[in-house]
């Protein structure tokens, strides 16, 4: 049995669905952070079979919760102080993203006016649509 430590100041990503941990590093920008982080790949889960687990020793405001929604809104954190859990937070999908994703229509203003921030707001809840906000173009791949 694998024993990974545990952390005294920080965060756990938890529920990370199986394979996906290596790209919330790089989408986290994890790997340019000077800080502790070990990732835990298709660990058992009773809930999911198999599962991937990402812990951080820094402050949780470092990362960009809106990126880590966008990416997977099921993924469950856990901030840890002194060596304990004392937070559990559920992530929402954000009404709107700035600067996380671009925009794939070449007629966008977007293409055009290259300083100009891609906006995205929340256009279908259900279905986890953004549209773009200048075009609203449709979004088809988020990460």
């Amino acid at each position: 049995m694998l024993n990974v430590g545990q952390i005294e100041e920080g965060f756990v990503l938890d529920h990370i669905p199986a394979g996906k941990s290596m790209s919330i590093y790089y989408h986290l920008g994890l790997d340019k952070l000077d800080c502790c982080v070990a990732i835990i790949k298709n660990a058992r889960s009773e809930i999911m079979g198999k599962k991937d687990i990402i812990k951080v020793e820094c402050d949780i405001n470092t990362l960009d919760l809106d990126v880590l929604a966008v990416i997977d809104h099921t993924i469950t954190i856990n901030v840890i102080k002194d060596a304990t859990i004392v937070e559990k937070r559920k992530l929402e999908l954000p009404a709107e993203l700035k600067g996380v994703m671009k925009c794939k229509n070449p007629r966008c203003i977007t293409s055009i006016e290259q300083e100009l921030p891609h906006i995205f707001y929340l256009a279908d809840p259900v279905k986890e649509v953004y549209r773009c906000r200048y075009c609203d173009e449709k979004n088809a791949d988020r990460f």
